[in-house]
């Protein structure tokens, strides 16, 4: 890609960059910012009060606050803007009682803007924030707090110096998370009409069909990203980590009555209007607008989605626990080296991934052909680019990154004495694994399948380039009636994605909860 960009001559690329491209660029960045800014105030405030204060229910929020993540962002934009918008439910009621005539008579917030798009985009990811500071809050070793508590510091100071220090590794990976999800953004600033990067992307590729002027755009695009991994990485180096030997009980901040209310209802604002103001939308929708023949449409598109969903999440998890037992078992000095490479392609967005991948198997598929045609075999056609293999490629690439975490981390908790001891007694690499690792790894292989799936089922840009033709999936189904803002008939098939969504957050709270 950044070789085809640099040799380019593109009359189209120096036009934009002339002209649009600046704009494209300052808002792709202000973009990230606030989404990162907004995602840091919803999520670490959110896990601060859940953790280190008496905050009412906070047996409830503490997963509560992890159900957005179910919900895909372009689908909180199309139900907001929905209400929000001057034709919607509200502007109408205000208008209405108090008398006003046109947009003139009064000034309403306008949701399908840059700050609108940041806020929807951060009450969905604002839970990768308030995860990764929960878990940093919750493992951390309450001795140095007590240490800091019998040096005179109140409940209060030992948070703000010696908790929060040491929460920050955290709070720089979630923030590093929420920004490239961000700049990975397609559907929801698309539908707002914000012009990002992956926006002229899309529509330098498709719309002007130059694609070395669309490989210079997703060259920047990737520069960004590159610049966030390796500003995170610098910003945690040297800072220290969690403790091997966390104390479970936390001292909490005891607030008054009032702050507890106020408290409470930040954190259930966050909870109603990242998840259950929508998903309560759409099962309104559901109920008013479906019908046994939108029911039949969706079949479709819905086994389409599972099915490569299936493909990549088996997939990923296999090689993901090739990876980890090789890191694990072997004495290569370069063991290491497969588990982080496979790691690398959640940092591309898809549609980047998937303009590269045509541009890779579109001339393999010509070779594949050219050989075929040389030993005189029947040709096999664009069988890389042109079938659901490019598809189910990209969500490998995409998402292997998580089944590799949830592995990695099962694998860590095995004690090492647990390699040794079936040698021991005579038996082999094989019967360990299979007798004593692989029911140990259960639990991590099923979470890891089941991230990697749901992420596949919601993953919109890489599968909208990649599908071949006549093969539909449940969220570009979904993407299209959004786009033509009917997204009633598609109401069923967005509750199955939501649905979906919710597994895994129910399985790991279930299993949280029983550690």
């Amino acid at each position: 890609m950044l070789l085809a960009s640099l040799g380019s001559s593109s009359d189209l690329f120096s036009h934009l960059w002339q002209t649009v491209l600046p704009d494209y660029i300052a808002n792709t960045l202000i973009l990230g910012v606030l989404v990162v800014l907004l995602s840091l105030v919803f999520g670490a405030l959110s896990a601060t009060f859940v953790v280190h204060t008496n905050v009412l229910g906070k047996k409830y929020l503490r997963w509560l606050l992890l159900l957005p993540l179910a919900m895909p962002a372009y689908l909180v934009a199309y139900l907001y803007t929905d209400i929000f918008d001057y034709a919607g439910p509200i502007q109408r009621a205000l208008r209405a009682w108090f008398g006003w005539q046109s947009p003139s008579d009064y000034w309403f917030f306008d949701i399908r803007t840059l700050p609108g798009a940041a806020i929807v985009i951060s009450l969905v990811l604002f839970p990768y924030v308030y995860m990764l500071t929960r878990t940093a809050f919750e493992q951390q070793d309450q001795n140095l707090l007590r240490a800091g508590r019998l040096l005179g510091l109140s409940a209060k100071q030992s948070f703000f110096n010696v908790a929060l220090p040491l929460a920050r590794p955290a709070i720089a990976v979630s923030a590093s998370l929420v920004l490239m999800e961000t700049l990975a953004d397609f559907a929801t600033v698309n539908y707002f009409a914000v012009n990002t990067l992956t926006t002229a992307i899309y529509d330098t590729w498709l719309g002007y069909g130059d694609l070395a002027a669309a490989n210079a755009l997703a060259s920047i695009l990737m520069l960004m990203i590159l610049f966030v991994v390796v500003a995170e990485q610098r910003a945690r180096a040297g800072q220290g980590h969690q403790s091997n030997r966390p104390n479970q009980y936390i001292e909490v901040i005891k607030l008054s009555f009032a702050q507890q209310i106020l408290v409470s209802g930040f954190c259930w604002l966050l909870v109603f209007a990242g998840f259950v103001i929508p998903f309560v939308l759409l099962i309104l929708m559901a109920v008013e607008n479906s019908n046994m023949t939108q029911f039949m449409a969706l079949l479709t598109p819905s086994l389409n989605s599972i099915e490569v969903s299936f493909y990549a999440a088996s997939i990923a998890t296999g090689l993901a626990l090739l990876f980890g037992l090789y890191r694990r078992l072997s004495a290569d000095k370069w063991r290491i080296l497969p588990l982080n490479l496979a790691g690398f392609g959640y940092a591309v967005p898809g549609t980047v991934l998937a303009m590269v991948l045509l541009s890779t198997f579109g001339p393999l598929d010509g070779y594949i052909n050219d050989i075929a045609n040389y030993f005189e075999l029947s040709s096999p056609g664009l069988v890389l680019s042109g079938t659901i293999f490019a598809v189910v490629f990209a969500f490998v690439v995409r998402f292997a990154a998580i089944a590799n975490g949830t592995i990695a981390s099962g694998i860590e908790q095995i004690p090492r004495s647990v390699d040794f001891a079936p040698a021991s007694l005579g038996a082999g690499l094989g019967k360990m694994l299979r007798k004593i690792h692989m029911p140990i790894l259960r639990p991590s292989i099923w979470v890891a399948w089941l991230l990697v799936f749901i992420e596949s089922m919601k993953e919109l840009p890489a599968v909208l380039l990649l599908r071949p033709f006549n093969f539909e999936t449940l969220s570009i189904q979904i993407y299209q009636l959004i786009s033509d803002e009917i997204l009633e008939q598609g109401a069923l098939g967005a509750i199955l994605i939501v649905l979906l969504g919710l597994v895994p957050i129910i399985w790991l709270n279930r299993s949280k909860e029983l550690t």
